[in-house]
């Protein structure tokens, strides 16, 4: 009797914290009409942006328990828009982007750590077009309401990751760097 009553015990335990679990890592929820993902490039030295409509984001983010706090981050490329149709285009061919076989870039954090003043460093693993970069950049939070906003810069060398092959491949023509820009709006970040 007092086996099954430990037993019963044990197991209740078990499930409270289980749920307490739960709710402290709940994911919140992408508000995509208030999000958005855009680059720049820079063409012959002028500055050109372009941008992504559709992206999806699985958050478990809690600033008082970073450690336990992950963000992955999915763009469907083919989802791009930029100012010249015939470039928006060439950037789906296989010396771009290759939509046909590399739909989708990916980023899954590995570290958050916090910097201070709502300031954070998100470490991670960015995949474009199969080709994986470790990756480090600063993001700031902010709040409006009941809504998060992530946002942040991040540069990368696009012929690290196979963009712009070929003729393409001149820095002179199209620059190396490229700067991602981003803001993300969440719901169910608990207050910082």
């Amino acid at each position: 009797m007092q086996m099954q009553m430990r037993r019963s015990a044990v197991a209740m335990i078990v499930l409270v914290l289980s749920g307490a679990a739960s709710v402290v890592l709940a994911e919140q929820t992408l508000i995509a009409d208030k999000s958005e993902v855009v680059f720049v490039s820079s063409q012959m030295g002028v500055p050109v942006d372009g941008s992504f409509s559709k992206f999806q984001a699985q958050v478990n983010l809690d600033p008082t328990r970073l450690q336990s706090s992950s963000v992955s981050f999915t763009v469907d490329v083919s989802s791009v828009d930029f100012p010249s149709d015939d470039v928006q285009k060439e950037l789906a061919k296989p010396d771009w982007f290759d939509t046909a076989h590399f739909p989708k870039a990916e980023f899954k954090s590995s570290r958050i750590r916090d910097l201070g003043g709502g300031r954070y460093e998100i470490s991670g693993t960015l995949t474009i077009k199969g080709r994986a970069r470790e990756v480090t950049f600063p993001i700031s939070l902010s709040r409006s309401g009941t809504i998060t906003f992530a946002t942040g810069t991040l540069t990368i060398k696009r012929l690290q990751f196979g963009i712009g092959q070929g003729e393409w491949g001149d820095t002179s023509l199209v620059a190396d760097d490229v700067q991602i820009k981003f803001k993300i709006a969440l719901s169910g970040v608990p207050p910082m």
